[in-house]
């Protein structure tokens, strides 16, 4: 008989990813809502607080008169696009990029975006410093500036405008952190700066003992200081080695690069296109009807931007909640969250609009009292309010589609309204020289926005494939 020999065959070797972090798992298995709305809260609170200080802000401004408050009205469009596309635009693109790569298990890849992050922000906060500084003037008698509201404005964003590439960043450190998921140390840090901004306005403004009045440059000033702390905390934070990321060997890598750009560059045109309609509106109101018509369509223009840092609050959970399932090849759960975070939106932005077509002069009383500036807001709030649901509807996709890495719809959504509002706007009023049907195109335009961006999402125009 012959001898059985017995081979001993090795087990199969196998490849193991790498264990999720408990805070990306909760992001792919969570149930939607509770996880969307843990992680939106603290955006929400915080974001509400810092829209109020600016509210504060220009409050404290207003008691200067009606020039500084045009003069913070020109501005406020350049600002809140700098904040948009640093925070909103390429910030999404930054946090994008670090949740996709962490929803596919490349811890690596992920700490290396923190290093491309900071260049790409710090260099576009460069030049988007060195442009307003360059044309503000030329910018601010665009928009309608002319003797003192334009000196106003001339003080003011010289002050805000140096500090740039500190805004820059600081809202590239915060998209960082929020890539990861983690909603809490961001908002805190912003709390930091909300807390210091609260008395350190109205004493430079005003003065107090061995402190001198500087007016609209004290505003700036007080602005510039609280960036400079808010970004100090983060970068220990980063540093410290207590984030789901830390800043990975300096090695620079162009697809590292291009993962970040390819979703905030595109992004940043939609930026551009929103910032640009108020701007483009702002001018058609300043050359209709003149300098006090300006504040009050300002005035009035301000709730509209409110609402973005209240979307915000939920769309950082979208980029990063969309992003890690898109990552990780969930894509009808990456939809659901997409559209449950749409329909909140809409049920916040709709609830303020309405309230402030019912009810304009109780927001705009908290400015002024100037006749003219009044009943030009009132007009604007009542014809514009009804639209603000479809605004936030829209805006909420924007965020998600960044996340998705898939923002072509946005951007086309975002040239639609622009054509609408801006276009049906200088048109309705060379027909009916009336600023009531210029602001009916521009609610038109938000309505059109939301349900475009919606139907299209629905579809799913970011499940094809791309030629």
């Amino acid at each position: 008989m012959n001898a059985v020999t017995t081979v001993a065959v090795p087990p199969p070797v196998t490849t193991l990813s790498p264990a999720l972090n408990s805070r990306t798992s909760r992001l792919l298995e969570g149930r939607i809502v509770p996880v969307m709305l843990s992680m939106a809260w603290p955006n929400v609170l915080v974001m509400l607080a810092q829209a109020s200080t600016g509210l504060i802000e220009t409050w404290f401004v207003s008691r200067l008169g009606l020039d500084a408050l045009t003069g913070m009205a020109l501005v406020f469009p350049g600002f809140m696009m700098m904040q948009m596309l640093s925070g909103g635009a390429m910030g999404g693109g930054i946090s994008s990029a670090i949740a996709r790569a962490l929803g596919g298990r490349r811890k690596a890849d992920a700490d290396a975006l923190v290093w491309h992050a900071v260049i790409i922000n710090l260099t576009l906060g460069v030049m988007f410093s060195a442009l307003v500084l360059t044309f503000g003037r030329t910018l601010y008698q665009t928009l309608g500036g002319h003797g003192g509201s334009l000196e106003s404005a001339l003080r003011y964003s010289n002050v805000v405008f140096i500090a740039t590439p500190l805004v820059w960043l600081m809202n590239g450190l915060a998209s960082t952190i929020r890539g990861t998921g983690n909603m809490v140390v961001p908002s805190l840090a912003v709390c930091l700066g909300v807390v210091l901004l609260i008395p350190l306005s109205p004493l430079l403004i005003f003065g107090y003992g061995p402190v001198p009045a500087m007016g609209v440059v004290g505003a700036g000033t007080a602005v510039l200081l609280t960036n400079a702390a808010t970004l100090l905390a983060l970068a220990w934070y980063l540093l410290s080695g207590r984030a789901l990321v830390r800043p990975g060997s300096f090695r620079l890598r162009f697809a590292m690069f291009f993962d970040i750009l390819r979703v905030g560059a595109v992004a940043s045109v939609s930026t551009l296109q929103t910032s640009l309609t108020i701007a483009m509106l702002t001018a058609l109101v300043g050359a209709a009807a003149g300098p006090d018509a300006v504040a009050g369509y300002g005035t009035g223009a301000r709730l509209e931007f409110l609402l973005v840092p209240i979307v915000f609050g939920l769309g950082a959970p979208l980029v990063a909640l969309v992003g890690t399932n898109m990552g990780a090849g969930q894509r009808e759960r990456a939809l659901r969250i997409a559209l449950t975070g749409g329909a909140i939106a809409f049920g916040v932005c709709e609830t303020v609009g309405v309230a402030a077509a019912i009810w304009p002069e109780a927001w705009l009383g908290l400015f002024g009292n100037d006749p003219r500036m009044v009943a030009t807001g009132v007009t604007y709030l009542r014809y514009a309010g009804p639209g603000y649901g479809f605004f936030g509807l829209g805006l909420s996709l924007y965020f998600a589609s960044q996340g998705a890495g898939r923002l072509a719809w946005p951007l086309f959504a975002g040239f639609l309204r622009m054509a609408i509002a801006v276009g049906g706007g200088w048109a309705a009023w060379f027909v009916t020289h009336d600023l009531r049907a210029v602001f009916a195109m521009l609610s038109l335009a938000l309505v059109v926005y939301g349900l475009v961006l919606l139907s299209a999402i629905k579809a799913g125009v970011w499940f094809r494939r791309i030629v």
